[in-house]
């Protein structure tokens, strides 16, 4: 019936007809930005194991994140973020860029008026590295998770520790890697949120720092993710499986740095 419409209202014109469907679709488009978009997809790509980039593109409802169109725009975003030579850093950059002769703005406002929900790109993050690169994508595109070793031998050792590091993130949901890297503002939070609770449950004052001080060491022993239990082996911590897998592959290497998406996260439900 839009098409019906479109050739009725320019005449029987196609080139016309086509413009004015354009035109009707981004205007569409544009009245469905402001609808709230918390599903989706998260969704991974590394090239040659050396760029690697993790990215979460937002829809209405869940059921449109199975949407073929949907998951290709997405798989098209993650692929030319890690092939291309433009250091694209933030979403406003990606928006602008061109892929296959299409500025991404333009394609998402078209998927948009196709579709008939407000998509949004939300976020990215690329990693590039001499070393080794790996990715996991767990549940259909509900968490997403990069990691950077520093092993240059791209040995199926290598290989399966990423992979293992990868997993263990994903399930865990480590907040940074050592102790160190813990964010000073969250390690001030916690205390004062255990020293509240000390206070409610009736703690002795002149013992409740000494209580808040031991405390925050196991919030950091758990939250940390060299310091965790390791998923697959809870007997030992994620830095001994480290030291394991150093002497199987033979070279001394570290995990760089990690980022875990999960779709959704921090958005009204």
């Amino acid at each position: 019936m839009d098409c019906k419409r479109a050739l009725q209202e320019t005449n029987g014109d196609f080139d016309a007809a086509v413009e004015w469907l354009r035109v009707k679709g981004l205007a569409s488009a544009a009245k469905k930005a402001d609808r709230l978009a918390s599903e989706g997809l998260v969704s991974a790509c590394v090239s040659n194991s050396k760029v690697g980039v993790l990215i979460e593109v937002n829809s209405e409802t869940d059921f449109v994140a199975k949407n073929e169109v949907f998951k290709k725009f997405v798989a098209n975003l993650a692929s030319h973020l890690a092939t291309t030579t433009s250091k694209l850093a933030e979403v406003p950059a990606l928006l602008q860029a061109t892929i296959n002769g299409v500025k991404v703005e333009e394609q998402l406002k078209e998927i948009i008026a196709k579709i008939g929900e407000n998509l949004v790109v939300r976020r990215f993050a690329r990693f590039e590295s001499p070393g080794y690169i790996h990715s996991y994508v767990h549940g259909d595109g509900k968490i997403g998770v990069l990691v950077e070793i520093s092993a240059e031998k791209q040995s199926e050792a290598a290989k399966t520790f990423a992979n293992d590091i990868c997993l263990h993130v994903a399930a865990m949901n480590p907040i940074s890697l050592s102790m160190e890297e813990v964010p000073a503002d969250i390690v001030a939070k916690e205390k004062e949120i255990l020293k509240a609770k000390n206070i409610e449950q009736g703690k002795k004052p002149e013992m409740i720092d000494k209580i808040v001080d031991g405390q925050i060491k196991k919030f950091l022993a758990e939250s940390c993710l060299l310091e965790q239990a390791f998923v697959k082996n809870p007997e030992i911590k994620v830095k001994e499986h480290l030291a394991q897998a150093i002497k199987e592959i033979g070279e001394s290497f570290t995990i760089k740095r990690f980022c875990r998406f999960e779709l959704g996260e921090g958005l009204q439900k």
